[in-house]
């Protein structure tokens, strides 16, 4: 047996417990959860493992767009999802030299769905899990931090975890990791993603909310240098604020007065909130990287969502993507798993192949808008207003025109659909949908 870590750390402590699995997801993000009931809805038997004890995390994205609600409700969870406490965005408001205008994206996109919901990642991952454990042949391990690849003869066999009573070992057929843009399985496979530049980085902090706040669920305020977004997170304003690469030092100098003082001349109504930062650990920065790797897999071993793919926060897509990379890899690879066909090379470079259009395709979108927001928002003096052209108004009040945003920002190219249908034989009895938390 070869392992990729030191054999120092084996010899910690032997394994507790080893066991078989078919599939080993590793990350309970978006893209393992969602991957982990896919294929369990086709009979696979899958064991889910997340580094953390619960799913709430500050750096998450909360915004569904229309290509996951689609997805979702293609394998009836859409309306159950949406029963769950939420908001729905349509309308964005953009600065202009007469005062703010408020348009509708969404006015002409055909969908059953023609908004973004905002929802807390945490209650979508819960709600995700739970309908994956009505199936049997599911388990989830929370608290299970891998720390090795096992390997035979150059194929990943499994991984070794250390949890709460020490050392576990997965061992199974695929393995797929799905641990995020710090992903430890792509630094043990020896996988280096190959870095855009970024002009961008996001300060990260939390503002109390009152009832008489505005009822935008997602809000965005341009001005002094600064580019900001509000998500209603119910109970809180989540707020990400953008500076340039590399600023965050000259903000820390210039003193958190300083920059409370500008927060309060781009987003008035929430100027007495700005009070509430009162030290630095407050205000963590977030490093904006868009990255992909040449190469998703080798033998054993797939990478999907951001652990193959690290997105910019600009246009809040990445749960969206990293959904869509679990349905491509469930619709290649979940029929041969439920059958035990041994899976080829060549099965797990068609997950990449079918994904690398749409992932070029917004994480280029991604680097344009990025130097936009640079280029027209962020500044050295950092006074100058932005303002949307007034020639532009009038295209935005155009259902036709700006569906074709729209599609591009809900969908990207080449959306995928669920291919395979429920294995009935091997769901759990019948039993009452689990009730969920509503947080």
């Amino acid at each position: 047996m070869v392992v990729s870590t030191p054999v120092a750390l084996r010899e910690q402590s032997e394994a507790k417990e080893v066991r078989e699995t078919t599939c080993c997801v590793v990350g309970g993000g978006p893209a393992g959860a969602m991957l982990a009931l896919l294929l369990v809805r086709q009979g696979v038997e899958v064991t889910l493992l997340e580094a953390h004890r619960d799913f709430e995390r500050d750096f998450r994205g909360d915004t569904l767009h229309a290509s996951a609600i689609e997805i979702l409700d293609e394998i009836g969870l859409a309306d159950r999802l949406l029963k769950l406490r939420h908001a729905k965005v349509r309308h964005f408001t953009v600065p202009t030299k007469s005062g703010p205008f408020a348009f509708d994206l969404f006015a002409g996109l055909k969908t059953k769905f023609p908004y973004i919901v905002v929802m807390a990642q945490s209650r979508f991952l819960e709600f995700i899990t739970e309908e994956a454990k009505r199936h049997p042949k599911f388990r989830l391990v929370m608290g299970a931090r891998v720390e090795e690849l096992l390997e035979e003869g150059g194929v990943v066999r499994g991984v070794r975890y250390r949890g709460r009573e020490g050392w576990h070992e997965v061992r199974a057929e695929l393995t797929v990791g799905a641990d995020g843009r710090f992903s430890k399985v792509r630094k043990l496979a020896g996988f280096e993603p190959i870095k855009a530049s970024s002009p961008i980085d996001v300060l990260w902090f939390r503002l109390s909310r009152r009832e008489d706040d505005t009822k935008e669920a997602l809000a965005a305020r341009v001005g002094s240098g600064l580019f900001m977004v509000f998500i209603d997170r119910f109970d809180y304003w989540q707020v990400g604020c953008t500076i340039v690469k590399g600023g965050y030092n000259e903000v820390r100098e210039a003193g958190l007065d300083r920059l409370r003082r500008s927060l309060a001349r781009v987003a008035p109504e929430w100027a007495d909130r700005f009070d509430e930062l009162k030290e630095w650990k407050q205000v963590p920065i977030l490093s904006v990287e868009i990255s992909r790797l040449k190469r998703w897999h080798k033998m054993g071993l797939l990478l999907i969502g951001d652990a193959a793919h690290v997105m910019s926060p600009l246009g809040g897509v990445g749960i969206n993507y990293a959904i869509q990379d679990a349905v491509v890899a469930s619709n290649v690879v979940g029929s041969k798993l439920g059958t035990r066909t041994p899976i080829r090379e060549q099965d797990l470079a068609e997950v990449k192949r079918r994904r690398e259009l749409p992932i070029r395709g917004i994480q280029t979108f991604q680097s344009l808008a990025q130097r936009a927001v640079a280029r027209g928002v962020l500044n050295s003096e950092g006074e100058r207003a932005f303002t949307v052209p007034r020639f532009v108004l009038p295209l935005l009040k155009i259902p036709r025109l700006l569906a074709i945003p729209a599609r591009f920002l809900s969908f990207g190219l080449r959306p995928p659909h669920v291919e395979a249908g429920e294995e009935t034989s091997t769901r759990a009895e019948d039993v009452s949908p689990p009730r969920l938390p509503t947080r």
